[in-house]
């Protein structure tokens, strides 16, 4: 059961405009922003949580101040309310950024990974709400699965090498020379699969890499986990929808979408296969999640 939080409208400011601040204020819009950088924590089960919320919406110095400390910290402050906490995301110069270089090293021994890595990312992002209707709506919850976002990749990579020989374009660049290729080629030569010998996925598989990504997204409170089907089945998060609202307009997000592997025009269902490659080999139990 999902539990909620309800605002009243806000009455009368707790602290005049040109009050000063406390060191009392500060250490609350602190705490504030250390909940915010906590992003399991639901703001229903933290009672301190929900009156600093409060507090933030009724309050305005104390949001001012709120948001000071997040910018001071190199946080970017994008969204504050009771379904989301409130949800940061780190600027490229904080402390709490994470580059992919040091995911990719934590994930990965190859640093050529890194491309596959990113790659992944920016397929569960784009199958989570593939609709701009699908990031703007606050009550909509994205569906992915690791098999499922590994197909939708490998449906990517034949669109785009199939426009690489429409362009005349070398698809079969110098084996030593791996740092020239694409991601996607990479991508798709990439055993989907493989297992070790007590049957577990190779971790440089590409649903191996798929999995990784999941799994941090679902420890930045991004992904919940919610089966083990399609190899792991996850559903989305108020906070995780915000971080791709902020991405939305990001170069390599939007060229993913217009491949055409996503339909997001139309409005009636999302990620249906193109029409053109019915002969393409999806791996096993894809689970390609339908929405209506």
């Amino acid at each position: 059961m999902t539990e909620h939080v309800e605002w009243s409208e806000p009455e009368v400011a707790a602290m005049p405009v040109n009050a000063a601040v406390t060191p009392a204020d500060a250490a609350d819009a602190a705490r504030l922003v250390a909940f915010g950088l906590q992003p399991k924590l639901q703001p229903a089960r933290d009672q301190e949580y929900t009156d600093l919320l409060r507090r933030y919406r009724e309050d305005p110095p104390f949001a001012r101040l709120a948001d000071a400390v997040a910018t001071g910290l190199g946080l970017v402050v994008l969204e504050v309310s009771p379904r989301a906490g409130m949800a940061v995301t780190a600027a490229e110069d904080s402390v709490f950024a994470v580059r992919m270089g040091d995911y990719a090293r934590r994930t990965a021994a190859d640093s050529g990974d890194r491309f596959l890595h990113g790659l992944a990312h920016l397929a569960v992002a784009a199958m989570a709400f593939p609709r701009p209707e699908d990031l703007a709506d606050d009550g909509y919850i994205g569906r992915v699965s690791v098999n499922g976002v590994d197909a939708f990749v490998r449906q990517a990579c034949r669109r785009l090498e199939e426009r690489a020989e429409e362009q005349g374009e070398n698809t079969d660049p110098a084996t030593d020379a791996p740092g020239l290729e694409a991601a996607w080629r990479i991508w798709a030569r990439r055993s989907a699969a493989g297992a070790t010998k007590d049957a577990r996925r190779l971790a440089g598989s590409t649903t191996g890499i798929v999995g990784k990504a999941v799994v941090f997204l679902t420890d930045s409170g991004f992904l919940q986990r919610t089966g083990d089907d399609s190899g792991g089945t996850y559903r989305t998060t108020a906070r995780y929808q915000l971080q791709v609202r902020d991405m939305a307009g990001s170069a390599a997000l939007a060229e993913l979408l217009e491949l055409g592997i996503v339909p997001v025009t139309d409005g009636t269902a999302s990620l249906l296969p193109p029409e053109d490659t019915d002969d393409l080999e999806l791996v096993a139990d894809a689970g390609l999640p339908f929405h209506s």
